[in-house]
């Protein structure tokens, strides 16, 4: 079944979006689950974004971060995802994500890609500064996202000497994100990795939920001769997979009212030290997992606390639970939701389990966005954070799982009963 072509207009109050796009019926295996494709309302709202490089936003529906949804539907976007990497790579392979947004994507398409490539590494950037002791927490490279509220990434190296040397001789580049606009961060991480000693990349497959960087005239080709981003990248064999791709164009409303976008782009460390979470993908790692365990411990002891039980059952779970990551700290507390919506009966129409995450990025009330609740950051940054579309009342427990200390976290939180604050500390 061919893919089929759509657009639509989306008007912001800073300006209209038109939008050219087209259904990847790749994710369906036969015509007897051609459904199973992703149409734009189903990955996407539209939002305006608090930044004067950018004047809008697109709102996953699948990823977790702005809009609250079931990690089941998540899980199955990661896989989704993940299934569309072919086989038979050149390995070393190394998945790397983008902070902060696409960090636990980063993560789930790389735990659904270990059934076929067990040895793949998964490494993230992040803009917060590591505590360097000893050269444990050595910086492998910076780059910039160019149209970001917070632009400067930090990509960390291995201190286990092995793993270091894998991730040198990577061969193969998995690079996720939510989405790509214009493909300038893509060139940007790869320059940055092969400057850094990634010399023998000979693939990257750039690898994301919605792809707009594709030129129209191009939208149903895979020819690298007319990619532009393919051009920028000499002696590399590119490849792009996505759940939906097409193309934007943006027309700035006349006399747009001046905005001040608040202060978010720093990579300092932050005053508020970082608990120990295990290595989930800050620092090359194989095994993502790598501390869940004891975070499902350390709520489940914090449950217990709360509800002044001898010891933790899930018989004593509320019927509606939301779990919120703070920051790039999602891939741990996703787990933990997975798990809580596994141990819960989600069949009574009752009972629900939600994701969702804390954030510093700045976005307008409407569309995509219905709520916004603002607040200090726990990591010392003396910035302002968000959660978009919560209203706490809306659940009868909120898991606020973070890395750092419980007494980070803001009074807006720790003021709400429903509230359960889980730390490493």
């Amino acid at each position: 079944m061919p893919n089929q072509q759509h657009s639509t207009t989306i008007t912001l109050p800073r300006g209209t979006l038109d939008l050219t796009y087209q259904t990847n019926a790749a994710t369906a295996k036969n015509d007897s689950e051609k459904d199973s494709s992703y149409q734009l309302e189903d990955l996407l709202g539209f939002a305006q974004r608090i930044n004067p490089k950018r004047a809008f936003l697109f709102v996953s529906k699948v990823l977790g971060r702005h809009i609250p949804v079931a990690p089941s539907t998540m899980r199955k976007a990661f896989t989704d995802l993940a299934n569309l990497v072919p086989s038979a790579l050149p390995e070393p392979i190394l998945v790397i994500g983008m902070a902060e947004t696409a960090v636990g994507l980063s993560a789930g398409v790389h735990q659904a890609l270990q059934t076929r490539y067990p040895n793949a590494l998964l490494l993230n950037s992040t803009r917060h500064a590591q505590h360097d002791d000893d050269n444990h927490h050595a910086l492998l490279t910076t780059f910039s996202e160019d149209h970001s509220h917070a632009s400067q990434h930090l990509i960390y190296q291995s201190a286990d000497k092995i793993t270091q040397a894998q991730l040198l001789a990577s061969k193969t580049l998995i690079m996720v994100d939510d989405e790509a606009s214009t493909g300038n961060t893509c060139v940007n991480v790869v320059t940055a990795l092969r400057e850094a000693g990634l010399k023998q990349l000979e693939q990257v497959h750039l690898t994301t939920l919605v792809d707009w960087s594709l030129n129209q005239s191009q939208a149903n080709t895979d020819a690298n001769a007319d990619d532009t981003i393919a051009k920028r990248l000499p002696n590399i064999d590119f490849h792009r997979h996505h759940l939906l791709s097409g193309a934007w164009t943006w027309t700035d409303a006349p006399n747009p009212q001046p905005i001040t976008m608040p202060s978010v782009d720093t990579t300092e460390a932050g005053s508020q030290a970082l608990g120990h979470t295990g290595n989930w993908g800050r620092f090359p790692t194989l095994d993502s997992t790598n501390g869940f365990d004891n975070y499902l411990l350390k709520f489940q002891t914090t449950f217990e606390l709360l509800n002044k039980q001898a010891r933790f059952d899930k018989e004593q779970l509320p019927q509606r639970i939301l779990v919120l990551g703070s920051n790039e700290f999602v891939w741990l507390p996703f787990l933990l939701a997975e798990w809580l919506e596994q141990n819960t009966n989600i069949d009574n129409n009752n009972n629900t389990v939600n994701f969702s995450a804390l954030t510093r990025s700045p976005i307008a009330l409407g569309g995509g966005i219905t709520t916004m609740l603002s607040f200090n950051d726990n990591y010392g940054l003396g910035m302002t954070n968000f959660a978009y579309n919560v209203e706490p009342s809306d659940w009868d427990l909120i898991v606020l799982c973070v890395e750092t200390a419980a007494d980070s976290v803001d009074d807006i939180w720790k003021n709400l009963d429903n509230v359960l604050i889980v730390s490493p500390t």
